[in-house]
C-alpha cells in the first residue's frame, strides 16, 4: 500500500466496522540505514468512546491499516477503554 505521506494528514480514521476513530495528525517513520517506513498514525481528535485516555491523541500501529482513500480505514479497534471495577 502506497499513498504520499502528506496526503495521510487530516484524513479521518474509522474502523473496518464503521466506527470514527479519529483525525490523522501525523506519521511516525522508522529510519535504518536500508529503508524508511511508516510504522504508526498518530490520530488526534480521537473518539473517547473508543479510548480512555487524558491525551490528545494516540498512536495506532500501521500494521492495523486496511486502505487509505478519502478515509483510511483500519482494523476493528477493541475498546480500550478502562471497565467499571465494580461492575
Amino acid at each position: 500500500m502506497h499513498a504520499e505521506l502528506t496526503s495521510l494528514f487530516g484524513l479521518n480514521v474509522y474502523t473496518d466496522k464503521g466506527l470514527y476513530v479519529g483525525n490523522i495528525n501525523d506519521v511516525v517513520i522508522e529510519v535504518d540505514e536500508a529503508r524508511r517506513r511508516v510504522t504508526g498514525l498518530a490520530i488526534n481528535r480521537i473518539n473517547r468512546e473508543l479510548f480512555d485516555v487524558t491525551r490528545e491523541g494516540v498512536i495506532l500501529p500501521y500494521r492495523w491499516v486496511l486502505a487509505i482513500g478519502d478515509i483510511v480505514i483500519v482494523k476493528q479497534v477493541n475498546r480500550l477503554k478502562k471497565q467499571n471495577e465494580s461492575g
